[in-house]
């Protein structure tokens, strides 16, 4: 008896289905709107969709195509064909963009990029064009009751890429590649700047401008951070980073001694007392003569003081030298100029010496 009562339910089941789907193609345009928005509600998207796309084919020029156009989008969105829901909406912003009903196309769109973005280790081409379909709602529609969720969803978007470009970031600095992490969480900071990434990337900047040993780098973007989130996990991080510089700057600068610092009154007469002696080195060194610098240049073994202090005579007795050898060579050519020719001549001519007996022999001819 229970087998033949199923039996009756699905004989009447499929019954039914096809009495509608022959019905679906005699319904007027306002049945057929009325139809699929029952779909709708009761969740049938995928004929929904059908039924709304045959009402825009069968009846294009009805007051109903204009709505079954967006309805349908809508279905398909719904059944998460995010493809033909932004073709439907793209033909109903193309065709009607006066309707009142555009800025919610609008929004739909950017819904349909929006609900396929996963996570921020994914690509995130879906997550630009929704920020930039969300963004020309703002600008075209400002006022509509969907802009201020569009701005919200531009947030999001935002904090999503600028998850994305962390996520690189961070590979780079675990690498190794403190460079390429650095220009990634430089666009963080530039671009992203109302993003909850915004902690960290600063975060980030003190720790790599502290391994590249820019410790005024360091401590700059530590100030921002810690005016700006001055209770947060990352500025406590940041904080010990700081210490352990300062630290490290410590060891590096000595102490002074304190013995070793002279008052300015002996430092100003050292320094009085060096010139003055400077001064005395450089004037004796015009009074040396011209071998005496010459010889001090050429031997390379230092100079004999032994040697110059017997060199050094006053100088009245190098006067009274000088006139004694110029009498003896006056005296010595007054001599020669006595000498005869012959014995002039015998002194040139014989080596062995001049001979005297010759000389006085000359004396007595004459």
């Amino acid at each position: 008896m229970r087998k033949i009562y199923l039996l009756l339910c699905s004989s009447l089941f499929f019954t039914a289905c096809a009495s509608s789907s022959e019905n679906f193609d005699d319904m007027t345009a306002e049945d057929l709107y009325n139809v699929s928005w029952e779909n709708l509600e009761k969740t049938k998207y995928e004929k929904a969709a059908a039924g709304f796309e045959k009402l825009e084919t069968d009846h294009p020029y009805s007051k109903w195509a204009v709505k079954a156009k967006l309805m349908g989008a809508y279905a398909y969105y719904k059944n998460e064909k995010y493809d033909d829901a932004i073709l439907a909406l793209d033909r109903f912003i193309k065709y009607h963009p006066g309707n009142k009903d555009v800025a919610y196309a609008y929004y739909l769109k950017g819904m349909c990029y929006y609900d396929q973005i996963t996570s921020a280790e994914k690509d995130q081409s879906d997550t630009a064009k929704a920020e930039e379909t969300f963004l020309l709602l703002t600008e075209l529609f400002p006022e509509s009751k969907y802009a201020a969720d569009a701005r919200n969803k531009i947030n999001l978007t935002e904090d999503y890429r600028a998850g994305q470009e962390m996520n690189v970031a961070r590979y780079y600095l675990r690498d190794g590649n403190y460079l390429s992490a650095l220009n990634r969480f430089n666009v963080v900071l530039e671009n992203y700047q109302k993003t909850v990434q915004i902690e960290e990337a600063l975060y980030r900047e003190v720790e790599i401008y502290a391994i590249f040993g820019m410790d005024k780098y360091a401590d700059g973007y530590y100030k921002i951070l810690k005016n700006n989130y001055p209770d947060g996990k990352w500025t406590a991080k940041a904080k010990k980073i700081m210490e352990k510089l300062a630290k490290a700057e410590t060891k590096k600068t000595p102490k002074e001694n304190v013995s070793d610092i002279k008052p300015v009154e002996e430092k100003v007469t050292e320094k009085a007392e060096i010139k003055a002696a400077e001064a005395e080195e450089k004037a004796e060194e015009q009074e040396k003569g011209f071998w005496s610098k010459t010889a001090d240049f050429l031997w390379p073994w230092g100079k004999d003081e032994a040697t110059d202090e017997e060199e050094v005579e006053p100088v009245e007795e190098k006067v009274t030298e000088k006139a004694e050898i110029k009498t003896a060579e006056a005296e010595e050519k007054a001599e020669e100029q006595e000498k005869g020719f012959w014995s002039k001549t015998a002194d040139f001519l014989w080596p062995w010496g001049k001979d005297e007996t010759a000389d006085e022999e000359a004396k007595s001819d004459k």
